[in-house]
C-alpha cells in the first residue's frame, strides 16, 4: 500500500494542516458549505492544497471533511459530486510530487444511538457512500477525523474495510481529561481500532501541542499502531479570530513528540503553511523513535467499552446470569421480550462487582440472530462493563460483534476445526479476544494432558488466522462433581499446564462442579479456591454469591493485586449489622429505586417507581422531591466526572419517563400537564454544526421543558419572532467556529435591543466565559448539564401548574 511505502522512505510522514482556516483567511462566507467549492471553485482549494504540499506535507486531506448526505442536505450536490471534485483538486495540488491524497471523513452530525436516534446501521450506510466515492475518485488513503464517538467510529472504519481495500487512519479529538466529548478513553480507543485492523490512529483538534502531549504519550504506551498528532494553533483568540501560538512556537511545542515515537504530525484548526514548514525545517534529519514505542508496548488480555477498560491481570469476575439455561427467570424474559428484566439483571450483576458480562441469548424458540445483537445494544446503553458474548452461532456472533461498541469478548469456540474456521475469523474480524474450550468432536478428554493438547491446538490455530496471543482465552471445563468425579479433578492440573506452558489466560464455569449436590455453594467456594490458586484469571460465576467474592478478594490481599489491602478493608470493614442495616434501608426505599433506575437510565424501572409512589403522594410532590432531586444528583456526577455524556443522556430519558407517567395521571384528571418552562434553542446564522445544540435539547427536554428548536444556520430575526410568539424566557444560541461569533454577538444585541423578557445563554466549542459576558449574554454553558442548571436557576426548581 502507498501508505506503508511513505514509511519506508520518509524518516516522519508529514501531515497538512487546516483547511478551513485557509478558506476563512480566503474569504468563505457565512453559511457557505466549505466542501461544495471544490465543485464551484476548484481552482480555490487547489491553490490551498498546493501551498500545504509545497510547505513540505506528504499526505493531503481532500476537503471532503462534511460531504456526507445529511450534512449536504439542501445544497443541491450529491455526496459523489462533492466528494469526486474534492479528491480530484487534492490531486491536482499533488502533481509531479510523491503526496498522496486522503479522503477526509468527519462526524456525521447526529447522535447515534442510544444517546441519539440515528442507528449504527444507518450511519454505517452513510459513511459507505462516502467511501465508496472517495475509492472512485482515486483517493490513496481514508482519514476519519475529529471523532468523538467511538461507536461512530466504528461504523465508518467498518464501512471503509467492507467496501474500499484502502489504508485507513483514525483521529479522535479529546479534551484535557483525556476523554473525548461522548467519554472516550484514549484506552478504549487504542485497543477497538487496532483490533478492527486500521492503519494508524491517532488524536486532533480540540487542543494545542502542549496539551495534547500526554494524551498522545497514553496513545503511544497503548497501541502497536503508527501514532499521528494534528494539534490546533493553540488556543483561539475570540476578538481576532486568531490562534495564540504562531509557526515558530508551534514547531518547537511539536519537538517534545518526538520523544513518544509519533510517526506523522501536521496542524490542526489555526494552522496554516507556515506551520507545516515549521514542522518540516524543525524535525529535518530527526529518526522517528516508532520502534521504541513498539517495545514499550506491554501485550495484555483487555476488554472495554468507550469508557471503561478491563486489563485482565487480576482475578477477573465475569458475571453468568444473562443466560436463560437454568435460569427461568431470563428465559421468560427472552420468550416474553422483557428487555428491562435482563437490563436489570446486567446492571445487578455490575453493582455486585462483575466486571465483564457474560451474555447468552440461545435458546429454543428465540432466533439469536436478531436477539443477540439487541440485548448487546440494550445491555450498552445501561452498563459500561464489557460483554463476553456466549454463543458458536456465527450468524449471531456478527451480527452481535458489529454492533458492539468496544472491544469484546466471544464465548466460545472449542478445538472442533469446522468450529474454529467458523469463530476465528470473526474474532480477527472484529478484534475480539476469543475463548476456547478443550474438548472436539469426540467431547470432553478426561485426562488434563488431552485437555492441553486440545488448548494447543487451539491456539495454533488462532494465531495461524492473525489473533495476538493475548487476546486468547482457555476454558478447560469444569465437569459435575457428583457424577464426574475424576474427571472433575483434572481440571485444577489442566489450569496450571496450559498457564504454564502456553502462557494464556484461564476461565472457567465454577459453578458447574457442584451440580446434582446439596448447597452447593460449598462446593463452589471451595473449588473457585482452587482453581484461582491453580492459576485461572476469569471465573464466569453469580457476582451476589458473597462466599465466592469473599475467596477472590482474600486471594487480592494475599497475591499482593490489592495494595494495601485497601479494596478488602473497603468492602469488608462494615460490621455485619451495618452491612444489613445499609441493605434493609436500600430495599425499604422508593426514594433510593427512583434515584438508582435514573441513575442507571433504567426507563420501565423509574416508571414503575413513578408509578409506586403517585399512590401515596400528589403528582407534584413527586416530581419536586422525587424526580428533579434525582435529575440533580444525576447532574453532580456528571460534573464530578463519575459518568459521562452518555450516562447523562440515558439518565435524563430515564427520568423523562416518570415525567410522562405523571402527565399521563394529571392528563386524567383535565389538568394542565408539566411543562417547567418554554425554551428557544438555535445554532447561529452562518454555522451548520448543530450536535452541540441537539444534546442540549435532548437534556432540556428530559429535564420536564419545552423546547423550541429552531435548528441549525437562523436567521438573527428568526431568533427574536420565535422569542416573541413562544414568550420564552431563555434562549439558547449555539456556534462551533469563531467565525460565526460576529452572528452570535448580532443575535444577543438584537434581543436586548427588543427588551424581550427572557435570558440568553450561549455555548460552543470556541466560547469562554469571558467572551459571554464581553457580548452581554447572562449565561455562559460549557456543557448540557450547565445548560439544564441555568434552567433551573431561572425557571426555578420547584415545579408549579
Amino acid at each position: 500500500m502507498k501508505l506503508k511505502n511513505i514509511f519506508s522512505t520518509k524518516k516522519y510522514v508529514i501531515l497538512d494542516g487546516a483547511m478551513g482556516t485557509m478558506l476563512q483567511k480566503s474569504g468563505l462566507e457565512l453559511g457557505e458549505r466549505p466542501e461544495i467549492l471544490a465543485a464551484t471553485h476548484p481552482e480555490k482549494i487547489t491553490a490551498i492544497h498546493r501551498m500545504y504540499v509545497e510547505s513540505g506535507a506528504d499526505l493531503i486531506y481532500a476537503n471532503t471533511f462534511g460531504a456526507n448526505s445529511h450534512k449536504l442536505d439542501g445544497f443541491g450536490y450529491t455526496v459523489e459530486e462533492v466528494i469526486t471534485a474534492g479528491v480530484k483538486a487534492a490531486k491536482a495540488a499533488c502533481e509531479g510530487t510523491a503526496a498522496l491524497v486522503a479522503l477526509d471523513i468527519g462526524p456525521l452530525g447526529e447522535l447515534l444511538e442510544p444517546t441519539g436516534t440515528l442507528s449504527f446501521e444507518e450511519a454505517y450506510e452513510l459513511f459507505k457512500e462516502m467511501v465508496t466515492a472517495g475509492s472512485s475518485a482515486g483517493a490513496d488513503v481514508i482519514v476519519f477525523e475529529t471523532m468523538t464517538d467511538l461507536y461512530e467510529v466504528k461504523a465508518g472504519v467498518l464501512a471503509a474495510k467492507e467496501n474500499s481495500d484502502l489504508p485507513i487512519m483514525v483521529s479522535m479529538t479529546f479534551e484535557s481529561n483525556s476523554r473525548t466529548f461522548a467519554g472516550c478513553t484514549v484506552e478504549a480507543m487504542a485497543m477497538t481500532l487496532e483490533g478492527l485492523g486500521i492503519d494508524a490512529v491517532g488524536i486532533n483538534c480540540s487542543l494545542g501541542p502542549k496539551e495534547i502531549l500526554p494524551i498522545a504519550k497514553e496513545l503511544c504506551d497503548n497501541t502497536r499502531l503508527p501514532v499521528f498528532v494534528k494539534p490546533n494553533a493553540g488556543l483561539p483568540n475570540l476578538n481576532t479570530g486568531s490562534y495564540d501560538i504562531d509557526p515558530a512556537e508551534f514547531a518547537e511545542q511539536m519537538l517534545a513528540y518526538h520523544e513518544i515515537g509519533i510517526s506523522m504530525l501536521g496542524g490542526c484548526c489555526g494552522t496554516t503553511p507556515d506551520y507545516i514548514k515549521a514542522i518540516v525545517t524543525k524535525f529535518q534529519g530527526l529518526e522517528t523513535k516508532a520502534y521504541e514505542k513498539e517495545q514499550r508496548y506491554i501485550p495484555k488480555l483487555r476488554a472495554c467499552s468507550p469508557t471503561l477498560s478491563v486489563t485482565v491481570d487480576h482475578v477477573t469476575i465475569v458475571g453468568e446470569t444473562i443466560n436463560p439455561m437454568g435460569r427461568k427467570f431470563i428465559k421468560q424474559a427472552y420468550l416474553n421480550e422483557d428487555m428491562d428484566v435482563i437490563l436489570a439483571c446486567g446492571v445487578e450483576q455490575v453493582e455486585n462487582g462483575a466486571e465483564i458480562l457474560d451474555v447468552n441469548a440461545g435458546m429454543p424458540g428465540i432466533d439469536e440472530r436478531l436477539m443477540l445483537p439487541r440485548v448487546v445494544k440494550l445491555l450498552q446503553s445501561v452498563v459500561d462493563a464489557p460483554i463476553l458474548l456466549d454463543s458458536q452461532n456465527p450468524e449471531a456472533l456478527e451480527a452481535a460483534l458489529r454492533v458492539y461498541n468496544g472491544k469484546p469478548m466471544i464465548n466460545s469456540t472449542n478445538a472442533d476445526s469446522d468450529l474454529m474456521d467458523r469463530i476465528l475469523p470473526l474474532a480477527k474480524k472484529y478484534g475480539a479476544a476469543i475463548v476456547g474450550l478443550t474438548l472436539d468432536e469426540e467431547g470432553i478428554p478426561e485426562t488434563a494432558e488431552k485437555r492441553f493438547e486440545l488448548a494447543k491446538r487451539i491456539v495454533e490455530r488462532a494465531l495461524s488466522y492473525g489473533i495476538p496471543k493475548e487476546d486468547l482465552i482457555i476454558d478447560c471445563l469444569t465437569l459435575a462433581a457428583s457424577v464426574q468425579q475424576k474427571e472433575a479433578s483434572q481440571t485444577p492440573k489442566a489450569i496450571k499446564m496450559i498457564k504454564e506452558q502456553l502462557g494464556v489466560k484461564i476461565l472457567l464455569g465454577v459453578s458447574n462442579i457442584s451440580f446434582g449436590l446439596p448447597q452447593r455453594e460449598i462446593i463452589n467456594r471451595n473449588f473457585l479456591a482452587v482453581a484461582i490458586n491453580a492459576g485461572l484469571d476469569m471465573p464466569i460465576m453469580n457476582p451476589m454469591d458473597e462466599g465466592m467474592k469473599e475467596a477472590i478478594y482474600a486471594h487480592n490481599v494475599l497475591s499482593g493485586y490489592d495494595e494495601g489491602s485497601k479494596n478488602y478493608i473497603e468492602k469488608y470493614a462494615k460490621t455485619p449489622a451495618q452491612d444489613k442495616q445499609n441493605k434493609d434501608k436500600k430495599n425499604d426505599s422508593t426514594d433510593t429505586d427512583i434515584a438508582h433506575a435514573v441513575r442507571k437510565g433504567l426507563k420501565n424501572e423509574t416508571k414503575l417507581a413513578t408509578e409506586q409512589l403517585l399512590e401515596s403522594m400528589e403528582e407534584m410532590e413527586v416530581i419536586n422531591q422525587k424526580l428533579i432531586p434525582a435529575l440533580d444528583a444525576l447532574g453532580a456526577l456528571f460534573e464530578k466526572g463519575d459518568i459521562f455524556l452518555p450516562q447523562l443522556i440515558q439518565g435524563a430519558q430515564a427520568a423523562q419517563a416518570g415525567f410522562e407517567v405523571v402527565n399521563k395521571r394529571l392528563a386524567a384528571k383535565d389538568t394542565e400537564t408539566v411543562n417547567r418552562g418554554k425554551i428557544v434553542l438555535a445554532t447561529v446564522k452562518g454555522d451548520i454544526h448543530d450536535i452541540g445544540k441537539n444534546i442540549v435539547k435532548i437534556i432540556l427536554q428530559n429535564y420536564g421543558y419545552q423546547v423550541i428548536d429552531l435548528g441549525r444556520d437562523v436567521p438573527i430575526n428568526s431568533v427574536v419572532e420565535a422569542v416573541k410568539k413562544h414568550e420564552a424566557k431563555l434562549v439558547g444560541l449555539s456556534a462551533l467556529m469563531t467565525t460565526t461569533l460576529k452572528s452570535m454577538e448580532e443575535t444577543v444585541e438584537a434581543i436586548h435591543k427588543e427588551q424581550l423578557d427572557c435570558k440568553i445563554i450561549v455555548g460552543g466549542a470556541v466560547l469562554t466565559e469571558d467572551y459571554a459576558k464581553s457580548i452581554k449574554a447572562d449565561y455562559y454553558a460549557k456543557d448540557a448539564k450547565k445548560s439544564a442548571d441555568i434552567a433551573k436557576e431561572v425557571f426555578g426548581n420547584q415545579i408549579k401548574l
